[in-house]
């Protein structure tokens, strides 16, 4: 469970590479220099592989659940038609063995099926996934050490801080203009508004500064 009120934002338009840099300066804000263990809940993208080694190193990365089930429903559609009763049933075996640490048994299991199909190498490639992914997609020894493995607060983030804020009915926005929005939008939705203000009032009264008035 997460503790209330505990989840933070931070958002940016920067490649994903500088986004690593955020994601850290956040993470240590909220203490992860004290924190027995860091885990890193992301998608299976080679590019956040890599941030995760550049900015959390040493962290346990895991590979979001639901993002694993939407490529195994590619390895499926080519095995089968959504139809055929073999799709279904071989689904939720699947999804139970991805559960128990068996990724190399649904590996194992859909090259045996594709082997003599002329779209072998197809399944081939979708397969790459489940085998670059192996260690990051032991969810059984992840929920056994009580650890989440489905990113569903980060995709409803992505909703209410930037999809309701943002993305409404005739909006219409500039980068600068989204990226000034959001920023401030993450700030609120992290309870951080009276430390933004204290912290910026600290910087004008540094430089000996003065508050634009407002009409």
């Amino acid at each position: 469970m997460r503790d209330f009120e505990s989840t933070s934002y931070v958002s940016s338009f920067d490649a994903v590479d500088d986004f690593g840099l955020w994601l850290r300066r956040e993470a240590l804000r909220r203490g992860m220099n004290g924190a027995q263990k860091t885990v890193l809940l992301i998608d299976g993208a080679s590019g956040l592989e890599k941030l995760g080694k550049d900015y959390f190193p040493g962290c346990l990365q895991i590979v979001d659940f639901y993002h694993g089930l939407e490529h195994l429903e590619e390895v499926l559609k080519l095995l089968w038609e959504k139809a055929d009763p073999e799709y279904k049933k071989h689904r939720g075996r699947w999804i139970k063995s991805l559960l128990k640490d068996g990724v190399e048994r649904v590996i194992a299991r859909a090259r045996a099926i594709a082997a003599n199909r002329p779209n072998a190498q197809e399944v081939e490639k979708a397969l790459g996934y489940f085998e670059r992914n192996k260690e990051r997609m032991r969810y059984g020894s992840f929920r056994g050490q009580g650890l989440f493995i489905g990113s569903g607060v980060i995709e409803a983030g992505c909703k209410t801080v930037v999809g309701s804020r943002c993305k409404q009915s005739g909006m219409f926005w500039s980068t600068l203009g989204a990226e000034h929005v959001l920023a401030f939008r993450c700030i609120h939705q992290s309870r951080r508004i009276e430390a933004f203000w204290k912290d910026h009032l600290n910087n004008l009264a540094a430089r000996n500064d003065s508050l634009h008035l407002a009409a």
